[in-house]
Parts: C-alpha cells; sequence; structure tokens
C-alpha cells in the first residue's frame, strides 16, 4: 500500500503547538547562529530551490520538500506569537496543503483564474543551532512579487525554516512566513509564499 503523508494530519494537537511555540520562541540570538558558510550555503541553496520550484508551479515537487508532519504557518500578529491564541493567515498542516495544491492544480481555486505568475528573492539567509542534532532553524528575508488579472502585488518580510539533515540533503518541518504588513488588509492571498 502506497504511504498516505495525508494519514498524519492527525500530529497537531496540543504537544506539537507547544513544541512548534518553543521552537520558534528567542531563537534568533548571537550565540547560536551558525558561521560555517559550507552550512549556510547548503541551506541558502534549499531556500532558492523552494522559491524556484514554487515560481514555475512544480507545487507536488515543492510540498515533496516537506515532512509528512509539516506545517505552512503565516502569522496575522508580530511577533507571531502562539498558533492556539493568536490569528493566523494560514496555519496548514499536510492534509491542508494537499487540499490546497489539488485545488489550484485542477483549477477549483477560483481566485487562481487566470494563475498568477511570481517571482521570489531570497537574501540575508542566516542558520542558527538548535537543541536537536542535525536541525536548525533558518532565517531568510524575502520579497515575492505576484502578477495576476493585470494586478501587481508585493509581499515582503523574512521566513522561519525549521530544517532537518536527510541524508545528504534537507527536509523543511515547518515554514514560518512573516509578512512586514501582516496585521493589514491583504486582500485574497491565494498563492503559497
Amino acid at each position: 500500500m502506497k504511504n498516505d503523508p495525508s494519514l498524519s494530519s492527525y500530529y497537531v494537537g496540543d504537544d506539537f503547538y507547544q513544541t512548534l511555540v518553543d521552537n520558534f520562541s528567542d531563537w534568533q540570538t548571537d550565540e547560536s547562529e551558525i558561521t560555517d558558510m559550507a552550512l549556510r550555503d547548503s541551506c541558502r541553496r534549499l531556500l532558492e530551490k523552494e522559491a524556484r520550484l514554487l515560481d514555475e508551479y512544480r507545487l507536488d515537487d515543492w510540498l515533496g520538500l516537506y515532512v509528512p508532519e509539516c506545517v505552512y504557518w503565516v502569522p496575522a500578529t508580530t511577533p507571531a506569537g502562539d498558533p492556539r491564541r493568536e490569528i493566523a493567515t494560514c496555519f496548514d498542516d499536510r492534509r491542508r496543503l494537499e487540499d490546497r495544491i489539488y485545488r489550484l492544480k485542477n483549477d477549483f481555486a477560483w481566485s487562481q483564474q487566470p494563475r498568477s505568475r511570481t517571482a521570489r528573492l531570497i537574501s540575508n539567509v542566516t542558520v542558527y543551532e538548535t537543541n536537536v542534532t542535525g536541525e536548525y532553524m533558518v532565517r531568510a528575508n524575502f520579497y515575492t512579487t505576484e502578477f495576476q488579472a493585470g494586478d501587481l502585488r508585493k509581499y515582503t518580510g523574512w521566513y522561519g525554516h525549521r530544517l532537518r539533515e536527510a541524508g545528504d540533503g534537507w527536509e523543511i518541518l515547518v515554514k514560518q512566513v512573516n509578512l512586514i504588513d501582516c496585521d493589514q488588509n491583504l486582500r485574497n492571498l491565494s498563492v503559497i509564499l
């Protein structure tokens, strides 16, 4: 029987939330910053690959970068806080991401008719160690431009990724998208940032 990652959507519970809050609290410290250029470049290449896959609308390949028990989180507050208590623009587990991709690929997402064209820029990549061997937190600034139906939109902010070493590559555990205007009217944010 084929491994069905959507079966793991039941992983989001109080323990998962608490771990998420712990992992995304006070992690950007000078003491935990890693200066190993090879490690930083490896993480940067993953973020650039992720951006390229989204720009090329290769959504299944993009989701393949993530572990089955992943989260894509776009907080609507700054700082992000606790997703159990703070509002979020998106808080998608694996099942919700699979649903979103299905709708986008099969033209069921009316907000994407016509489909958006995007270009993403990634910069200022910084890697931080964690208390788990082989897992790292990565911060990177981003600038995403979306063109759809004659309208040009710009999104900017910073990403917080939690990455895990996987063989000679990486897996994404969590992606947090911190928009600088997260508490403003974002209109219909239907692209994956």
